[in-house]
């Protein structure tokens, strides 16, 4: 199985999925680390690439944020920096980007844990609970 985990230093989950730097890729086998790798996110808030933009294409016709056609299409490019991940751990992210990435195959799960490795091993386990209701603004 192979996790991406949001994160800005390389051993935390970040709080904010469209604030953090870079991905932790983490291969697990057998319920054990065997690899990782640091990636840079190509698109988001701090993307060295940022695309220019009104805010306000994030949203649909109801209003949702996070739902507009140019936020689907940069949630398209985000899931495909991890195209060959199976799982994405972030400490939460906007309604339309979870939707989006869950639509592109990831298992979604959003998490108050701290540690990268500490939730990959609950991941593991089966004892990673997803906080979606509580971690979607």
């Amino acid at each position: 199985m192979k996790i991406a985990a949001v994160t800005n230093d390389g051993k935390s989950i970040s709080q904010h999925f469209g604030r953090s730097r870079y991905y932790k890729i983490v291969s697990v086998e057998d319920g054990e680390i065997k690899n990782s790798e640091i990636r840079e996110r190509g698109t988001g808030h701090f993307a060295q690439q940022q695309q220019q933009e009104s805010h306000t294409d994030h949203f649909d016709a109801q209003g949702r944020h996070g739902f507009g056609a140019e936020a689907q299409n940069r949630h398209a490019m985000m899931a495909q920096e991890i195209a060959d991940c199976d799982v994405l751990i972030a400490g939460g992210m906007g309604a339309g980007a979870y939707q989006n990435f869950k639509s592109a195959g990831l298992d979604v799960i959003l998490t108050d844990r701290a540690n990268i490795e500490e939730a990959v091993q609950s991941l593991s386990k089966g004892e990673l609970v997803n906080l979606y209701r509580d971690r979607t603004d």
